[in-house]
Formats: C-alpha cells, structure tokens, sequence
C-alpha cells in the first residue's frame, strides 16, 4: 500500500519503509508525527481525495533535523561595471521514517500532526505556552477622610475636592478657622496652596463667616 501525501507545498508518493527529506517540522528526533493530507491511497483499491481522503493519514518517526546540500546563488548585473553577487544557502530539512499509512481513523489516533516549522502560528505558540498570571492590581492610595465634625469645605468659591484635601491635610477642617485667619495665616496658606492672592481674591473669609453662622 502507497500514499500521495503534502507536506512543505510538496508531494510524495510514500510507504512503509520510506526515509525521505522533507521541509522542516516542527519536531524532535525519535517523535512520532502523522502527516494528515493526504491525496491518494494505492494498492488494491485506489482512493482519490477530493481534494485529501478523509480520516486517511501516514505516520512517521523523526529521525533528525538536517540541513540539505549548499546551493550557490550568483547573480551577474549586465552594465553595472561588472556586478555580480554570490550567496550560498542550506535549507533546513527533517528526516523522516515513515511507519505506517491509515486507510481510516487518522483523525481518532491522538498522534502530534507534522506541522511546517516556518508556519507556525502565533496564535499556535500562544495557546502551547503557559498562561501568565494576571498582575494584581494596585490598590488605589486611600483618600484623605475628612474628620468627624468637619465642614464641607468644597462650598467655598473655587474649593474643589482636590483643594479640599489639602485644606484638611493643613488642619483646616471647618469655615470658624478660615473665618479667624489673620495676614500672617493668608499668606502661610498662600504658600501651602500655590495660588498666591486667591484666598483674597474669592473672599474666602468672608464667605467662612457665613457658612459659619448657619
């Protein structure tokens, strides 16, 4: 019994016994592989894929990766003062021994298909490594509370949370202290803030008296 199978963009005519050299596999010497397209079946009965036979597949052991004779590639440039350029190259092959050909069940045999090195996917090599544990996430910075009985400060004109929360980590937590700042207490804050001259200008005393009484 024979096979027509593809492998590499190539095909070969194949049976039990056969070593041959074909394009890199993604394999290991003395693995197991099964090549699963297959285009023909021969011997006494002849079966013709449409376009591969179904549940048909050959089965090989690797017997090493190999590298194929060195090929010369000159190139000659008439008209360019005589350029010319030479290259060699060695394709990268696998050996293989072929074991057995299946006329049916390939597909319910559990053997690694032969897989082309050069194409290999992305998202084949993904799914083959490990999966990555999930970073923890950062916990975000707590935020400054304000302390039992103070005043909401962002009532004043031009106080957001952020501006707020430097208030309370100054020790301002209530419109009776701002309302008893004297200059020297302006300008400190001025300072601690970086808005110079905003305190006078939004009238924020002023306001801190009112919002006091009531």
């Amino acid at each position: 019994m024979f096979a027509v199978m593809k492998t590499g963009g190539k095909q070969y005519k194949v049976q039990a016994g056969d070593t041959l050299r074909v394009e890199k596999l993604a394999a290991d010497a003395g693995e197991t592989i099964q090549f699963n397209d297959i285009l023909m079946l021969g011997g006494e009965t002849t079966v013709v894929g449409a376009p591969m036979v179904a549940g048909a597949g050959v089965q090989a052991e690797v017997i090493d990766q190999i590298k194929g004779e060195k090929l010369i590639h000159f190139v000659r440039r008439r008209r360019k003062h005589s350029s010319k350029r030479t290259k060699g190259h060695r394709q990268k092959l696998t050996l293989v021994k072929i074991t057995e050909i299946l006329a049916s069940g390939a597909d319910k045999t559990g053997v690694k298909a032969a897989i082309g090195a050069g194409s290999v996917s992305a998202t084949a090599v993904a799914a083959a490594a490990p999966a990555k544990k999930a970073a923890p996430k950062k916990e975000a910075a707590p935020k400054a509370a304000a302390p039992a009985g103070a005043d909401d400060l962002t009532k004043l004109s031009g106080v957001g949370p952020a501006l707020a929360k430097k208030l309370i980590e100054g020790g301002v937590t209530t419109f009776a202290q701002i309302a008893a700042w004297s200059e020297e207490d302006v300008a400190a804050f001025d300072e601690k803030l970086s808005f110079k001259g905003r305190i006078e200008r939004e009238g924020w005393i002023e306001q801190a008296k009112e919002l006091a009484k009531g």
